[in-house]
């Protein structure tokens, strides 16, 4: 067994369940192909890790998805204790840096996943920070429950009070490169994924016709 683990969290690609704010704009449907382009994206990204993956899904194990990797589902009440009780597993199970990403980034690539796993080797924590102000990537080498406790989830001061809460705590920690999850349309349209892939376009343009 690595040392290193990635975990992703992932929906479950339900109609109607999926990038509920895009929906307003492109509808259910258009949300969902949007969200399912996103999460072979991630799988992209993850496909040539040296190193275990984890796959949580939001509702149910989805066994033709990341068929060789560990499954299950998240458990939690919210955001932060679904994140922390993945880590603690990670960390139970004797893993000593462990990243954790989403599965809604356009721009995600193999090289900011492993640059977040090397920066665990000099400093606890490291986030990918979202241009919303909140992340796409949370790593830790050593397990700080606070972190994901009593936080102010998706909004946009949520990666700026936890940074504040670390230097509180003298806990280490450091960043990569920020990028831009797809939220609205407004970021859909304005994204390289979206303006590169004709065929999604297409798809989106026929729903609206």
């Amino acid at each position: 067994m690595s040392k290193a683990l990635v975990i992703v969290f992932v929906k479950n690609i339900k109609l109607g369940k999926v990038k509920t704010r895009l929906a307003k704009t492109i509808g259910n449907q258009g949300a969902f192909e949007v969200y399912s382009k996103l999460v072979e994206v991630t799988e992209k990204a993850t496909e040539d890790l040296s190193v275990d993956r984890r796959i949580y899904f939001s509702d149910a194990i989805v066994k033709t998805a990341w068929k060789n990797d560990y499954k299950a589902v998240q458990h939690g009440i919210d955001l932060g204790e679904r994140m922390k009780n993945a880590f603690k597993k990670g960390f139970e199970d004797g893993y000593n840096r462990i990243a954790l990403i989403g599965s809604d980034l356009p721009d995600i690539k193999t090289s900011h996943i492993n640059n977040g796993l090397n920066a665990l080797k000099q400093n606890e924590v490291v986030f990918g920070p979202a241009e919303d102000g909140g992340y796409y990537l949370i790593g830790l080498s050593k397990m700080h429950n606070f972190v994901f406790e009593n936080k102010p989830w998706s909004r946009s001061n949520l990666l700026e009070k936890t940074l504040s809460e670390l230097k509180e705590n003298s806990v280490t920690f450091t960043t990569l490169d920020t990028l831009n999850d797809i939220d609205t349309y407004e970021d859909l349209i304005a994204s390289n994924f979206y303006q590169s892939n004709i065929a999604l376009q297409e798809k989106i343009r026929q729903l609206h016709d």
